[in-house]
């Protein structure tokens, strides 16, 4: 793949911190983000992405064509919602105390929701839902891996994260995306190790994921799955 003319005017967020290596990584948004060590300056960032040209447009290809097919859910009975990689038929109910339950194999939400047409209020209760289910969860599984990946993180938090699935900040503060609870407990896994490892090299060098390896040897085949699956993660 050629890469078009006019390459040297691509788009680019540069995230600089205190790092080994520069990375350059496409965001579930299709934006592209280049995170580089503090004493990388402007010129030398636009020479790693002019080296990278033809990963990055290759890549951005890939995720065109991902993103083509995402979901958009309607919320009415009978539609699918995914929690922990299984799809559950929605149910409006009335008279039901939580705004979001998952219950006899059906998620149940409110039907006032609907009927007001506050979407944005039915979409928040299920972020909350999957926030709260994921807050004891992914907790759960940091700290079954925590010990095998050698590190303690100092805080473990679940929100919103934008456009990425997790993060670990030089701190060991370790944040997921509550989107995560869609996916099997195998990709959560995967994340969460994927996160840990980070705490040993700030960066996707040839020793970070060495470091996941050790820990996770069919890591790839997660990646691949949650590279190929991740745009239908969503509401």
């Amino acid at each position: 793949m050629t890469p078009p003319k006019g390459a040297e005017k691509l788009a680019y967020r540069v995230v600089r911190s205190r790092r080994k290596t520069a990375d350059i990584v496409i965001e579930r948004d299709g934006s592209l983000v280049v995170r580089a060590p503090d004493w990388v300056d402007d010129e030398q960032v636009r020479e790693i992405v002019d080296s990278r040209l033809y990963w990055i447009y290759r890549n951005l290809a890939e995720w065109r064509d991902l993103n083509a097919t995402r979901v958009l859910r309607e919320y009415k009975s009978g539609e699918g919602f995914l929690y922990l990689g299984r799809s559950y038929r929605l149910t409006l109910v009335e008279d039901q105390k939580e705004k979001v339950l998952l219950k006899d194999g059906r998620f149940r939400l409110r039907r006032d929701f609907v009927e007001r047409g506050d979407i944005a209020a039915a979409k928040e209760a299920f972020r909350e839902y999957y926030t709260r289910r994921g807050s004891e969860r992914i907790r759960q599984r940091v700290q079954y891996y925590a010990p095998k990946v050698g590190f303690e993180p100092a805080a473990i938090d679940v929100r919103d994260l934008g456009h990425r699935w997790a993060s670990c900040s030089p701190h060991g503060n370790l944040a997921f995306h509550w989107k995560c609870m869609m996916a099997p407990p195998t990709i959560i896994d995967y994340i969460t190790v994927h996160e840990l490892c980070h705490f040993h090299h700030q960066d996707h060098s040839i020793a970070f994921w060495n470091e996941v390896d050790k820990v996770m040897p069919d890591y790839g085949e997660r990646r691949e799955w949650l590279k190929k699956n991740g745009a239908g993660l969503d509401l």
